[in-house]
């Protein structure tokens, strides 16, 4: 190597290697404008968990999503859509939030902390040159002078010939409650997921539901729950009532539902009666079970070929238009002889004839039919291959009769023959109600959390630090100050402040 090529290689930058890369990133992630970056994209992945239905709130929609267009519902579950708040993405956004805010305010309020201790800083030589200056035409003297100002609420300080006073520090302490809050929310929010746990099931009219892990139609504990965590309460559905306006351009708008209960909350406590409705919840010792859904459950009696009963009860039915209620069902018997019997069931609340057909015009049971489309075979059960309860694979089955698209509808009562293959009879109608229950330890420190941040974002917007200066001569005070933060006008409290240095302070006491 030349001496020229050396003392290139020589001046040619050094890179940052390793251990600067790092330093690099971790005080770019622990920047505020990070820690803001990643405070939108956290609000941003939030909002597809209110366009699309979610599994642990409503599986029963995501089903439908799947049925009514299965291609775009597939790509949509790829990306996580429909269970937004366990995703990797979303986990991933809820993590470096953490840590940035961690690393953010953290030592911003070890800095506060030491800048509240410390003294205000002595008068500057010419007051003249701050924004807010004037000059009181009387003696003072510094104590006076720093009476005055401690009596406006300043942290002051003194020295010869000079006053110096500061305050506003709650505007940085409101920004740095509001940065703290925050974290508190994502503590609560992963103390939730740790402790608390989130269940959906179906309730049919007359059944009754215990609080286990078996009761459930689908259970999302916590890392941290086990099934004796769960509060042993136990309820029955006695009834379901959904009104609707019955006339004029509203018509079929839904009014109120309210689902009537027999509660026991605990085994051997006697029952009580408690109305559960949309936004009030049943709370048993901290548990909530809300309202989210309602439908309809009509019910079948089936007769096989050999005249024995091999069905007998109510099918929930998964809605298929929310204006009229019309709604959709499967009946499965794979107990009938000799061949098992499959049925699609199209129910209809309200029923009128329209065009060659039948259609509900209104949400409410007045006029309830279903339309039965019958199959037999082999239902394929046997297979072990996991079938949905609101879905019949016709592969493997025969239509009954001459299958059309609208068959004559049958009224409550009435009974359809199978050709030999038995009979089904539709003996009445019962209405479910889809129930998510939940227990959350982190829902009350949320709250607080949340009143903690709005307290401390009023407080940095509406405080202002502030700093006066008074120099104190023989016949006359010169006095000084400024604010260190945009906004706000200082000017009538500096005036003030000048008016009481003007006056004598038995007077000045006076006029407060």
């Amino acid at each position: 190597m030349t001496v020229t090529e050396a003392q290139t290689e020589a001046e040619r930058p050094v890179g940052l290697g390793p251990v600067g890369w790092l330093r690099w990133f971790w005080r770019t992630l622990t920047s505020m404008r990070t820690a803001l970056i990643l405070l939108f994209l956290f609000a941003l992945g939030s909002v597809p968990g209110s366009i699309y239905p979610q599994r642990s709130v409503d599986a029963a929609k995501v089903a439908a999503y799947f049925k009514n267009d299965p291609k775009l519902a597939a790509w949509l579950d790829r990306l996580w859509l429909f269970d937004v708040f366990k995703s990797p993405w979303f986990a991933a956004i809820y993590l470096l939030l953490f840590v940035s805010l961690s690393g953010c305010v953290l030592p911003r309020a070890l800095a506060h902390y030491k800048e509240m201790r410390r003294r205000p800083p002595a008068a500057p030589r010419n007051l003249s040159r701050l924004p807010h200056n004037a000059v009181v035409e009387r003696e003072i003297g510094v104590d006076e002078a720093a009476r005055v100002l401690r009596r406006a609420r300043f942290r002051v300080a003194t020295g010869p010939g000079w006053v110096a006073a500061e305050k506003g520090y709650l505007r940085e302490t409101g920004n740095l409650l509001f940065h703290l809050a925050l974290l508190a929310l994502l503590l609560a929010v992963a103390a939730g997921g740790m402790f608390g746990y989130r269940g959906n099931v179906l309730v049919v009219e007359g059944d009754g539901f215990a609080n286990t892990v078996a009761a459930y139609d689908r259970f999302m504990p916590g890392q941290r729950v086990t099934a004796e965590t769960l509060a042993p309460f136990a309820f029955t559905l006695k009834d379901f009532q959904a009104t609707y306006v019955a006339a004029g351009p509203k018509r079929g708008q839904p009014l109120d539902y309210v689902a009537k209960l027999s509660v026991t909350d605990r085994p051997g406590a006697p029952a009580h009666d408690a109305d559960l409705k949309v936004n009030d919840p049943l709370d048993v010792n901290g548990t909530l079970t809300y309202l989210i859904g309602h439908g309809y459950a009509p019910s079948f009696q089936v007769l096989d070929g050999k005249g024995q009963v091999a069905f007998d009860g109510a099918v929930p039915c998964l809605v298929d238009d929310q204006s009229t209620y019309t709604s959709e069902c499967v009946v499965k018997v794979p107990d009938a002889e000799p061949d098992q019997l499959g049925f699609l069931v199209r129910f209809l609340p309200t029923t009128i004839p329209q065009g060659g057909g039948w259609v509900s015009v209104f949400p409410g049971a007045a006029n309830p039919t279903v339309q039965v489309f019958a199959y037999k075979g082999d239902l394929g059960l046997k297979t072990g291959e996991p079938q949905s309860v609101y879905q019949l694979d016709a592969k493997k089955l025969a239509p009954i009769g001459k299958m059309t698209t609208q068959p004559t509808p049958l009224n409550v009562g009435d009974t359809l023959d199978l050709e030999g293959a038995g009979k089904i009879r539709f003996t009445g109608v019962k209405e479910w109600i889809s129930l998510q229950t939940t227990y959350d330890p982190g829902r009350v420190p949320a709250l607080l959390a949340a009143a903690a941040a709005v307290l401390g974002l009023v407080l940095s917007l509406t405080v202002r630090r502030r700093r006066v200066w008074v120099r104190v001569g023989d016949r006359q005070a010169e006095v000084g100050g400024l604010t260190r933060t945009e906004g706000g006008d200082f000017g009538p409290e500096f005036a003030g402040i000048v008016e009481s240095l003007s006056q004598p302070l038995s007077k000045s006491l006076e006029n407060r």
